[in-house]
């Protein structure tokens, strides 16, 4: 009988609601702000009086106030996503990522919710509101912009200040205006990645260790383990995969040629450079479906990439300088706010540049005395290996010093590209276990050689892999997903017996 009592109250409000609606609509009049918000304070006046309302109650009330904000704006729950730790509400524009929103109960100290990890997470997004469903926080960049209280409790009901309906819709107006904001220092793209990084890494995470986990981030997981780490847990997996999905859509940004704020997820593979077949094949897959959990949170990472100034950000990227790699300090940044114990964790620690430049020319120099190798490094016959490449500073200063020996010294421009294609790549490899280094190292160097003229055929890797250095060089055979790292895997064990 309460059951059907409680149906028969939720029938009767929606019914005035809409009755209030059709009668605005039918007088050739639109509900004004305030109107949506008293419709609103209604719905969840009812729910409320009852005395036995779960928070959940009330969110079908604000899921419609959210839309009000603004034509076109689409505000989803998804019990699915908050169940592994998403925000309650993705407010979006079509396709395009606005901002969230996160509600907790009436009564519930917002000003000690605001201090909880939950938040310290959610504040990385650009645009949040924290709501109780009487009082609106709103935050941009993480910072507190404004906050609107509607009404109060008291014995079992609200008290409405309509006085603060306007400044309430003034609020939520400006939410939906909020533009993602453009990004034009490599330091402040690093930090903002990291952060939406760190968000997928924690979703995924739960997902796995969920009682239904993704069948498609298993099968992912079991093939990460077969072929790079076998001891790969759902902490590292969650770590490994959330840099892949960041930094192949970096990488797919820099080599993007459309009009920046256009640039989307779905398109990432076809922007991923040719140089790198691992991620264009792990892109084409996952482009389209990276399961409803975290799919939303993805575009948020193309949606912040589309605003990045990347001549900007990229400027000094390739370049040859005496100057530190901004490479290098761009994942520095990135690490030290994704997760500042891993890279003690995975031992990444880089190399001094005027060490690298050093190391670098005595090899050369022992090539041409010790070895007969009069070319040095330039030696069509001398193999190139980095074993442990991280974000590609040793290789770019090998190719710096051959282009030098070729192309300055020695005067040959119009040879280079034919040297590069036939001499150069055949035999310059880098392994790597980690994945945003490993798709670092492909851009760098990739640009490296652009910049000096070179051109990438259709079909030509860098020999940069992801694998596993101290792995046995034995051939993968896998199925589906699996078959991108294993044939990532299988290239590299060629390189391995060679």
């Amino acid at each position: 009988m309460e059951d059907a009592e409680r149906i028969r109250v939720a029938i009767q409000r929606d019914l005035r609601y809409y009755e209030m609606t059709l009668r605005f609509c039918t007088s050739g009049m639109m509900m004004t702000d305030s109107q949506h918000i008293a419709a609103y304070l209604d719905r969840v006046q009812h729910e409320f009086k009852t005395g036995i309302a779960a928070e959940h109650a009330y969110r079908p009330a604000l899921e419609e106030l959210l839309e009000t904000a603004e034509a076109g704006i689409n505000a989803v729950n998804d019990p699915k996503r908050t169940d592994i730790g998403a925000p309650d509400f993705i407010v979006l524009r079509g396709e395009v990522p606005l901002g969230i929103a996160e509600a907790k109960d009436i009564g519930i100290d917002l000003n000690r919710t605001e201090r909880s990890d939950q938040m310290k997470r959610y504040l990385t997004y650009p645009n949040l509101i924290l709501t109780d469903y009487l009082e609106f926080r709103w935050y941009v960049g993480g910072e507190h912009r404004d906050t609107v209280r509607i009404a109060d409790t008291r014995d079992k009901r609200l008290v409405p200040d309509a006085d603060r309906f306007a400044d309430l819709a003034h609020l939520l107006h400006g939410f939906a205006q909020t533009k993602t904001p453009t990004v034009y220092s490599a330091q402040e793209l690093a930090q903002r990645m990291a952060g939406l990084a760190r968000e997928i890494c924690y979703l995924i995470e739960n997902d796995l260790n969920s009682d239904d986990p993704s069948e498609q981030l298993v099968a992912q997981m079991s093939a990460f383990q077969r072929t790079l780490l076998p001891d790969l847990d759902n902490r590292q997996f969650a770590d490994m995969y959330a840099q892949t999905i960041v930094y192949g859509l970096f990488a797919s940004r820099i080599n993007y040629k459309g009009d920046p704020t256009t640039f989307t997820r779905r398109g990432a593979a076809e922007d991923i450079p040719r140089t790198n077949p691992f991620l264009r094949r792990l892109f084409s897959s996952i482009g389209l479906d990276l399961g409803e959990r975290i799919t939303w949170l993805v575009d948020n990472v193309a949606d912040l990439l589309a605003h990045a100034d990347t001549d900007s950000i990229l400027e000094g990227f390739g370049r040859r300088t005496r100057q530190e790699d901004p490479v290098v300090h761009f994942y520095e940044t990135f690490l030290r706010e994704y997760d500042p114990r891993l890279r003690e964790q995975r031992g990444v620690y880089y190399t001094p540049e005027p060490v690298v430049s050093y190391i670098v020319r005595s090899v050369d120099h022992i090539l041409k005395t010790k070895f007969g190798r009069f070319d040095g490094l330039a030696d069509p016959n001398t193999l190139v290996l980095d074993p442990a490449t991280g974000t590609g500073t040793f290789l770019y200063f090998v190719v710096q010093h051959i282009y030098e020996q070729i192309v300055e010294v020695g005067g040959q421009r119009g040879a280079w590209s034919s040297y590069v294609r036939d001499h150069l790549l055949p035999r310059l490899f880098g392994f790597e276990l980690l994945m945003a280094p490993y798709a670092i190292a492909h851009v760098k160097l990739g640009l490296q050689l652009q910049e000096t003229g070179y051109e990438f055929d259709s079909d030509q890797r860098l020999g940069i892999y992801l694998t596993n250095t101290l792995e046995e060089a034995q051939k993968s055979e896998e199925t589906m997903f699996a078959q991108f790292i294993s044939h990532e895997a299988n290239e590299a064990a060629a390189i391995k017996r060679d």
